[in-house]
């Protein structure tokens, strides 16, 4: 084909406008399907997911409650770490937060003025159980009741997340210690036990990679120790074992038919094409490469290619460990954010991680790649390589600059773009048959991102730390019309 030039092209497009205003036909016009002016017959494609699909938003206790000292709240790692001096942006810490602690009621009306169907909080272990074991603290109790009892009269149903990081500084060792594991049983038996008739959905742990590895690897989460690589790996397993004493504890406390599973955020691995050599390779990744936690769960083992790579510092097990660690679960929860891509290779494995150019686009916090088709393939490969009775997605979402304009509007158009795409990967899912059935957006509000402090926002409501209040922003309009049509709008 001839190349056309650009004046070229504003000659004939000039041309082609007088004619079509006198009446004339050009040559090829007639032929090309549709001449300017003429109308189309547009089909649109429905993007409506199925009947009963749940809609939800997730937040966290430690990010979102503050009253860090009231009714009789014993500390948390993160009350130590947050006030270690470098270690959260601008020495930041979670003392106030939201203040959602005393403005919940408040914080439920935002999910109802939404029309969630659910919500997913979690519970700060340490309003509880301030020593992390022993005598419980009846206030924490009577707290958490107030706030399913609020939610439950506005029509939302609670999914409770029992442990979200904050972990009871006074248990000896954290989670270097197996006995924190056993401790956790005891507390998630015992809150199953005193909610159990108004909570029908528990989820065990939060992401363990992050209270494990970020805490006690890398050092960059609490309690921010570089431990060598077995010291590690034994956190992890009591992770795991933490997860599975938690499942029997629910399951032996709470009513027949309570439904338990966990929000874990294995790596998300994407074919680089979609070809079966690549999807292959992907599905391999998937299960090889979160062998320390979501493959050990779901096989209750760990598979032989972790214990090779990780040799004399692979961690140890008793001989029981395994059976509560692979326990039945109900449902696997999801967090989702950002690809991997994999792709077909040769060697023993069959697979390799392609790395990200420098160009690759992100959001505002550096980490969060935009591959929308993550949520796609994290749904895709978690039930064809384990078939889980049904999938949520219990964490998506992204951070953005927002700017609050004196009128009280913030115009996120770039989360609401994040957003969309990610929920039509997602709907691709429901549609192909997967047994996902809901999806919770990160986050409610605007809170404390950890050792990013306040830095960053990732809430659909923004909030002025200033004067702790709430307002929404397009996002949540955005949100509000999805939930209404069932559908990506």
């Amino acid at each position: 084909m001839k190349a056309i030039s650009r004046r070229l092209f504003g000659k004939t497009a000039a041309a082609t406008a007088a004619a079509a205003a006198s009446g004339v036909t050009l040559p090829g016009l007639a032929t090309s399907g549709l001449a300017f002016g003429q109308s189309f017959e547009r089909k649109p494609i429905s993007l409506k997911f199925p009947e009963g699909f749940k809609w939800g938003c997730s937040t966290a206790s430690y990010q979102i409650e503050g009253a860090v000292k009231e009714d009789g709240r014993g500390e948390t790692n993160w009350d130590i770490f947050a006030h270690t001096p470098g270690k959260t942006h601008n020495g930041e810490t979670g003392d106030v937060a939201d203040d959602s602690y005393h403005r919940y009621k408040e914080d439920a009306q935002l999910l109802k003025d939404l029309g969630v169907q659910t919500y997913r909080m979690s519970i700060a272990w340490s309003r509880i159980f301030p020593e992390g074991k022993g005598t419980p603290n009846p206030k924490g109790v009577d707290y958490y009741h107030r706030v399913v009892d609020d939610l439950l009269a506005k029509g939302i149903t609670p999914y409770v997340t029992l442990f979200h990081w904050d972990l009871p500084a006074a248990l000896p060792g954290g989670w270097q210690n197996r006995d924190t594991s056993k401790a956790y049983g005891d507390y998630a038996g015992y809150m199953a036990k005193h909610l159990g008739d108004k909570v029908k959905h528990w989820m065990t742990t939060n992401e363990l990679t992050c209270f494990t590895d970020l805490g006690y690897r890398n050092g960059q989460f609490a309690p921010g120790l570089k431990l060598p690589n077995g010291e590690a790996n034994q956190v992890r397993h009591h992770g795991i074992l933490a997860h599975g004493y938690g499942v029997q504890a629910i399951r032996a406390n709470a009513p027949t038919g309570t439904q338990v599973g966990l929000a874990e955020n294995a790596n998300v691995f994407v074919p680089v094409i979609e070809t079966e050599e690549h999807i292959e390779a992907a599905k391999k990744a998937t299960r090889i490469l979160n062998a320390p936690f979501l493959t050990a769960i779901m096989e209750g083992k760990y598979i032989e290619e972790y214990l090779k790579h990780e040799g004399a510092d692979a961690p140890k097990w008793e001989p029981d460990d395994f059976k509560a660690i692979g326990s039945k679960l109900d449902f696997v929860g999801h967090n989702v954010y950002t690809p991997t891509y994999v792709r077909a290779a040769g060697g023993p494995l069959g697979f390799a991680v392609e790395p990200n150019p420098k160009s690759y686009p992100h959001m505002a916090s550096p980490w969060l790649n935009i591959g929308p088709e993550s949520i796609y393939w994290a749904v895709r490969n978690v039930c064809e390589l384990w078939h889980p009775p049904a999938m949520y997605i219990t964490e998506n979402g992204c951070s953005s600059d927002d700017v609050l304009t004196p009128d009280g509007h913030v115009g996120d158009v770039d989360r609401v773009m994040y957003l969309r795409n990610y929920v039509t990967q997602l709907h691709r899912a429901a549609a192909e048959g997967y047994p996902i059935k809901g999806y919770f957006l990160w986050s409610l509000l605007d809170n404390f991102e950890w050792a990013d402090g306040y830095s960053k926002r990732f809430g659909i409501h923004y909030v002025d730390y200033t004067t702790l209040k709430r307002y929404p922003k397009l996002s949540a309009e955005w949100y509000k019309t999805v939930i209404a049509k069932n559908a990506v709008v």
